[in-house]
């Protein structure tokens, strides 16, 4: 059988049942796109905020030129192709693993929708893509791209050698605040390393409360996690990161270089990292870890948590 040949439908289990790709795809695609995670969109969308800080965080030194509209449109298309690829990646080195945990026994891989060589095939299409869009910035933030695969490659063994996988994802998810600033800017500055700072402090928040989902299976089949690590410290433990996260975020906007003249702009950009913050403390009041369905939906409210920011440093920058 072809490593493309359509495949019986089967929708995973964690995907919201009226998705885009279960309902509009063509059967034949819906496989891949389903390795992909384009049916759960929300890591595409918490790779891609961190993207958007950073074009807007850089803005507000010198504002927004026309090539930033192309800034935020591409890395949007690049965020989707490049969560893609990482997902099919690790989908492919956990393909075992994940067929002993309930909640990821039906992906394409484990499930049989897709062959290894099938899945090895769509992640170069897609990194081919991106790699496309990449080429289109300045050099900096193309050798800023190309280091990034590192920390791709490495995060799916993470949970193999460290209780700190979490750490990974961070590394990983927020490198395009870096890039994107450094896209807008032609260099990186201390702000720019402060909001990495403070995306890696938030992704260990977001995703130890994911984590803490499959923790029963995870402690089966001997996989590591923060979720595990911290047990029912967790709540200390996330609201430190989000101490930590909401002090390198106003520490960003604090060191950008701002006029005088923009001191309201300077007060708005900091009332999103208000913002952000009160949103993970609200979810703080409403976690129980011992719940997955609970720990699912504050984890899918991160979107609205990372846009607060965004929204509020893109706006700033006209003023």
């Amino acid at each position: 059988m072809s490593e493309f040949a359509e495949m019986p439908e089967a929708s995973v289990a964690d995907a919201s049942k009226d998705n885009w790709v279960d309902r509009f795809a063509p059967q034949v695609a819906r496989p891949y796109l389903r390795l992909s995670r384009a049916d759960r969109p929300i890591g595409t969308w918490l790779l891609l905020i961190p993207c958007w800080w950073g074009i807007a965080l850089a803005g507000l030194s010198d504002g927004f030129q026309l090539w930033d509209l192309w800034l935020a449109v591409s890395c949007a298309l690049g965020a989707f192709l490049m969560r893609g690829a990482g997902c099919t990646w690790n989908d492919i080195a956990d393909r075992e693993i994940d067929a002993s945990v309930a909640r990821t026994r039906s992906r394409p891989l484990p499930s049989g929708a897709v062959t290894v060589k099938g899945a090895l095939v769509w992640m170069a299409v897609q990194a081919a893509l991106a790699a496309v869009i990449l080429f289109s910035y300045n050099w900096l933030a193309i050798g800023l791209g190309v280091a990034s695969l590192a920390l791709v490659l490495i995060y799916p063994f993470a949970k193999r050698f460290t209780w700190w996988p979490q750490a990974f994802l961070g590394l990983a998810f927020n490198w395009g605040a870096v890039l994107l600033y450094a896209a807008h800017a032609g260099e990186v500055q201390l702000p720019a390393v402060l909001l990495y700072g403070a995306g890696i402090a938030w992704t260990l928040f977001y995703d130890t409360i994911y984590a803490h989902q499959d923790r029963e299976d995870d402690a089966l089949i001997g996989v590591k996690s923060t979720a595990r690590l911290f047990g029912d410290s967790s709540r200390v433990w996330l609201r430190g990161f989000l101490v930590v996260a909401v002090i390198l975020m106003a520490g960003a906007v604090i060191t950008i270089p701002i006029p005088p003249s923009k001191v309201l702009a300077l007060i708005l950009a900091l009332a999103g990292v208000w913002g952000f913050g009160w949103h993970m403390v609200w979810q703080l009041r409403r976690l129980n870890i011992d719940d997955p369905a609970n720990c699912r939906r504050l984890f899918l409210s991160n979107r609205d948590a990372g846009l607060i920011p965004a929204l509020f440093l893109a706006v700033a920058v006209f003023l």
